[in-house]
């Protein structure tokens, strides 16, 4: 007997290079025994053999680790600073022609400066680790014919994977076929519902990753039934990969990081010139070439706010402290004034302006009044339904315990995808109900009479269109929508089927929404009056966008959706991102270019976010900001996150980012019109005085001890018209 192994051809490497993996076109629109011809698979699955070369081929299912530098590669690349560079120059000089203490005087100035400046941005890169975390660590598939358990980084294209309630996605894969499948994409895609799957094939590509019905993604988690699904992507190819890859990126430098590094390069020049001139100046007048040259030298250790990297950096570990007092926690330093400059806030709204918690809002009959009868029934079905309860059926027990110990479970009807409802046979008093729950336009198939109040009536099309309706209305305001209804039952049985289901009473609905927090609407108003302009951008759907913008009082300039952006030229983008505030379905991709088109517009952006999706953005923004019931990813990936709820905490963390700016502009103005105003008058005088004014040791013992006593500027007050507005570097003041 032939093992399954001998039954197939194993393809040898060269085979396997041999073709490219189908198009995302195909492997969403092509029917399945297609798809699995091209991927070179069945549903047999492969045999180990075939593993290991397309191991070779396609590489392990891991994502892309970022390179990280060493602590020592860290630590030097903080003397790259232009201030830093002057002032090493004049330490070797120094060094050279035996002036150890000046040397000595110098060194430590660069030293201090760098090592504190290390020690406070020095920070491990978690974001692409926490992706890695995030993944399954082992998969079902099937090899050489058989169910086995293997590690997810061993799954590759062609494997046939198995599904189940709970478990994560290994790997991108189409569905090939599923029971009651619903998965949760929304740290992927900000939806806020778990999504239905199916194997059923699209009839056309659509470019938004929602859309895609057949197909699941790595690092989504299955909320209930169960699918068998064909690996299509791995590793970095996968939509999780994409955005991993995003993040292994060194983060952009901050606009007040480019001031600075500007700043340097100006008193580079400046000193260069000052220097020469000095020198050339004293060596006319015929005094000793070797003090000359250390006098000039010492003017350009003056010149120099030598102590500016720390300084800086301790009003920005100040600035920290203070910002972490009001529940806001910076991860990385230099984004503190970036916070204080931000003129333009993006948000996403699953999460961080809601409470990413389905909630039961409305319980109504077909004309809109509350109706406690709907709400028990719906109660009972979803108290009394066996296997893994979805997020609505958590939103109605949770809405309201009722004490139901008096109804006794007889049977239950299951879910299905095409009944697309789930009833619950009780008894009470001797008396059987049957309570059923599911799509609208399926309980009313079912119904013969509604009751409206303590009135049983026939259902007539008059009736019918009454309910529809009252669907489309709330469906129309954003929420999620079922309907329940109910029938006493004449005849006692053991087992009820879907036959049962049959001249029901319509009663009404139930209404779900991902609220707002209940300090967003505070937080939105106090950022709006402190300057800063407010965009939504979210994965959901424009429909539940426009209700929680109604909560928020947030005012809907424009509205744009995913597919309008897709059309867009980055020049065409860069104009509508002034006229619109709300980007819906947008993928994370999108989200980014967004960014991007603002910061290219001349904004300081920040970008509120808390998913997987987020990510990328929390980093292209020029200050990314989570929330502490974030995603992992989300968190390492921002610059700051908020420890509280309380989202007024963002308000209080701009106007202490806007304090330690203008602390920090305080320092440069006094150290730089100091140090010049110093500099220039003994450079004069020495041109004047047969002798030197000031001894360069004395020079720099005033510039340390002048520096230093700067030191106490992060504890400055600031005037209170200075942070009523956002602020940004300039160098042109100086």
């Amino acid at each position: 007997m032939k093992t399954y192994s001998q039954n197939r051809e194993v393809q040898t490497i060269n085979e396997v290079t041999s073709w490219t993996l189908p198009s995302l076109n195909d492997i969403l629109t092509l029917p399945i025994d297609e798809l699995l011809r091209r991927l070179r698979t069945s549903l047999s699955g492969l045999s180990s053999e075939e593993v290991e070369e397309r191991l070779k081929v396609f590489g392990y299912n891991e994502l892309e680790k970022r390179q990280r530098r060493t602590a020592l590669v860290e630590f030097l690349l903080h003397f790259k600073s232009p201030l830093l560079v002057i002032l090493l120059m004049a330490g070797l000089i120094s060094s050279f022609f035996g002036e150890i203490i000046n040397a000595t005087i110098i060194f430590s100035i660069v030293f201090a400066s760098v090592f504190l400046d290390f020690y406070q941005e020095s920070k491990a890169e978690k974001a692409a680790e926490m992706l890695k975390q995030r993944v399954a660590v082992t998969a079902t598939v099937l090899r050489d014919g058989v169910k086995r358990e293997v590690r997810v980084s061993e799954v590759v294209p062609g494997d046939v994977i198995y599904l189940s309630a709970g478990d994560v996605v290994p790997a991108d894969a189409r569905i090939i076929n599923a029971k009651d499948l619903f998965v949760d994409q929304s740290a992927l895609t900000g939806e806020s519902f778990p999504v239905e799957k199916t194997a059923t094939q699209l009839k056309s590509y659509s470019s938004s990753i929602t859309e895609w019905s057949n197909y699941i993604f790595m690092g989504t988690s299955v909320v209930s039934g169960s699918a068998t699904a064909v690996v299509v992507r791995t590793g970095s190819s996968t939509e999780y990969g994409k955005i991993a890859r995003r993040l292994v990126a060194r983060e952009p430098e901050t606009e007040f990081q480019r001031g600075i590094r500007s700043f340097g390069y100006m008193i580079m020049q400046v000193t260069f010139f000052l220097v020469l001139f000095v020198f050339f100046i004293n060596a006319l007048y015929m005094r000793s070439i070797l003090e000359s040259f250390l006098f000039a030298v010492a003017l350009a250790v003056g010149l120099t706010p030598g102590l500016l990297p720390m300084i800086v950096s301790v009003n920005l570990s100040k600035g920290a402290v203070f910002m972490a007092k009001k529940g806001v926690i910076v991860k990385r330093l230099a984004a503190i004034q970036n916070f204080g400059s931000m003129d333009v806030l993006c948000m996403d709204k699953t999460g961080t302006l809601t409470e990413n918690r389905i909630k039961l809002l409305l319980y109504v009959d077909i004309n809109g009044e509350k109706s406690d009868k709907v709400l028990l029934y719906s109660y009972l079905n979803s108290y009394y339904q066996t296997g893994l309860k979805s997020p609505l059926d958590e939103a109605i027990l949770k809405f309201e315990e009722i004490d139901v110990k008096d109804y006794r479970k007889i049977d239950e009807v299951p879910f299905d995808f095409i009944r697309r409802r789930l009833s619950i046979v009780v008894e009470n008093q001797n008396q059987r109900f049957m309570a059923t729950k599911g799509a609208p336009e399926e309980i009313a198939k079912i119904c013969s009479y509604c009751e409206t109040g303590s009135t049983i009536v026939d259902i007539t099309d008059e009736t019918r269109r009454k309910i529809e309706q009252r669907y489309v209305e709330l469906s129309g305001e954003g929420y999620r929508v079922l309907a329940v209804a109910y029938k006493r039952l004449r005849e006692d049985k053991p087992v009820y089927t879907a036959g049962d289901e049959n001249e029901m009473v319509f009663l009404g609905f139930l209404a779900f929404l991902d609220p707002p927090k209940e300090t967003a609407k505070e937080s939105l108003k106090l950022l709006k009056n402190a300057g800063i302009e407010l965009k939504i951008l979210t994965g959901d759907n424009e429909l539940v966008t426009r209700k929680v913008c109604e909560y928020l009082g947030f005012e809907i300039k424009g509205i744009i959706t995913e597919s309008e952006i897709a059309q867009m030229h980055d020049d065409s983008l860069e104009r509508v991102v002034e006229e619109v505030n709300v980007f819906c379905r947008v993928t994370p991709v999108q989200k980014d270019r967004i960014i991007n088109a603002l910061k290219s517009n001349g904004h300081i952006v920040g970008f509120l976010g808390d998913g997987i999706n987020d990510a990328p953005s929390l980093k292209s923004a020029d200050v990314g900001i989570s929330v502490e019931n974030a995603v992992d990813v989300a968190k390492e990936s921002a610059d700051i996150v908020l420890s509280r709820t309380d989202l007024t905490v963002l308000y209080d963390g701009v106007l202490e980012g806007r304090k330690t700016l203008g602390n920090t502009m305080k320092y440069i103005m006094m150290g730089v019109s100091s140090n010049f105003g110093n500099m220039f008058s003994v450079a004069g005088a020495s041109l004047f005085l047969p002798f030197l004014p000031m001894l360069p040791i004395q020079i720099l013992l005033n510039n340390l001890l002048y520096d230093l006593s700067q030191s106490t500027i992060p504890t400055d007050e600031v005037d209170q018209e200075y942070i009523e507005k956002p602020k940004r570097w300039d160098i042109q003041f100086i």
